[in-house]
């Protein structure tokens, strides 16, 4: 069968799509991986066959003009609780939302719903913000599955502004992500369904003990690690004389919004005061910015994680999902220092709670709070054995290879007449 992954323009999603897309096609079905034109490269360099779906070179520069909204309020989808939520800030947090997404699907739709009439895909597995893949698939009657990234907050925050919704009456109700989606699938003959939000099936990587529970028809899947193309550094050959502790800012804050959001020179600094290896895995445009070094810091450029983490006691972190989920896999402790934005909160104060991390929100913590808790994460045992049983709980998830045959399985019982046009 034919099989469309469609993904917004950014790696760490593309990633974390990759391992299932090479387990479609070693099952012998054809795969293309759709996105915008500046992305098709990145997508190459997977080894899939990438197609280009209209253009978004400007969301970088909109999205470091705003470097302030990622403090926003309005930004945090991380608080999930029925009992505080109010009506007038759910909207504004969902009309938010619906923007963010638009800036990145809008450039598509077009272009992707051309793509599949063409080429006929079975089965489209869209990243979750991706909500050009349902569309696409609606077009052309294809089956649909949603791909996590994240915790599933966004389902469940949309849960509950539903929720209140209902308790109120009808012209008091604001939805604007179904209206948004709404108009876009009537231009393509269609109508709105919840599961233009949900899949027909959701792929969700994390284990219960950290995923968000929607009720939303789901099938576990193991994350496998996937951060590009890579090549194993000689020194990584040897085991550390030191507890390692790897420093890793992610990719997104330098490349959308025109930095990171923590001094890495004045934590390097405070980090020097253990007694441990300090890598500091970093863009160029990170290492750029740092001036001279503490003796124990080694400073290394795009190292794989995947290579790196085993080796490691404890990895600092922005929040970003695949480095949060590269540590689950190889059971290593993380101290997350992020902004609220998103699901970063949740995900962070998971870790805590499971005994596995501990967190900080980089608009208030400093380099000295980075140190005390890097220590403690060194220091007492238990976070390493809360972080090994957390391990165990991803790996006992289905390898994506397992998961071919439930997505073949969908594909023969929901297949559906396309859309008119």
């Amino acid at each position: 069968m034919r099989v469309l992954f469609a993904t917004v323009p950014e790696k760490s999603h593309l990633f974390c799509l990759t391992p299932v897309a090479w387990a479609m096609r070693a099952a012998g079905h054809e795969v293309r991986v759709a996105s915008c034109v500046e992305f098709v490269d990145v997508i190459a360099r997977t080894g899939m066959t990438a197609v280009a779906v209209g253009s978004n070179d400007g969301i970088s520069a909109a999205m470091s003009a705003n470097r302030e909204t990622q403090q926003w309020d309005t930004v945090n989808w991380s608080d999930l609780s029925p009992e505080r939520p109010d009506h007038r800030q759910e909207v504004d947090r969902a009309q938010l939302g619906a923007y963010g997404c638009a800036m990145y699907n809008e450039p598509m739709f077009d272009d992707l719903v051309a793509f599949a009439r063409s080429w006929q895909p079975d089965l489209v597995v869209w990243d979750p913000l991706t909500y050009a893949g349902p569309i696409a698939a609606g077009a052309v009657g294809a089956a649909q599955v949603r791909s996590l990234c994240f915790a599933d907050v966004w389902v469940k925050k949309r849960q509950l502004l539903r929720e209140l919704n209902a308790q109120l009456p009808e012209q008091e109700r604001a939805d604007p992500l179904a209206s948004w989606l709404t108009a876009r699938a009537a231009e393509y003959g269609g109508t709105f369904t919840e599961e233009l939000t949900t899949g027909q099936l959701t792929l969700d990587p994390l284990p219960a003990s950290l995923a968000v529970d929607t009720g939303v028809p789901s099938t576990p899947i193991r994350f496998v690690p996937y951060n590009g193309p890579a090549v194993v550094p000689d020194w990584l050959r040897h085991a550390p004389e030191r507890p390692r502790v790897c420093l890793s800012l992610g990719a997104s804050n330098t490349e959308r919004y025109g930095g990171d959001y923590v001094s890495k020179a004045d934590i390097l600094e405070a980090l020097s005061e253990l007694d441990a290896e300090v890598v500091a895995a970093l863009l160029p445009a990170q290492v750029a910015e740092l001036g001279s070094l503490p003796g124990n810091v080694r400073v290394v450029e795009s190292v794989p994680l995947h290579a790196l983490l085993p080796t490691c006691s404890v990895l600092i972190h922005h929040g970003g999902f695949g480095s949060y989920a590269n540590a689950l896999v190889y059971g290593v402790p993380q101290l997350t220092v992020t902004t609220p934005v998103a699901d970063q909160l949740y995900r962070g104060a998971g870790l805590r709670e499971q005994g596995a991390g501990l967190l900080l929100e980089s608009g208030s913590a400093g380099a000295d709070d980075v140190r005390r808790a890097t220590a403690r994460l060194l220091d007492e045992p238990a976070f390493a054995d809360h972080a090994a049983r957390l391990r165990d709980e991803v790996m006992a998830r289905p390898a994506p290879s397992d998961v071919v045959p439930v997505l073949e399985k969908l594909v023969a019982e929901r297949r559906t007449a396309p859309w008119p046009h």
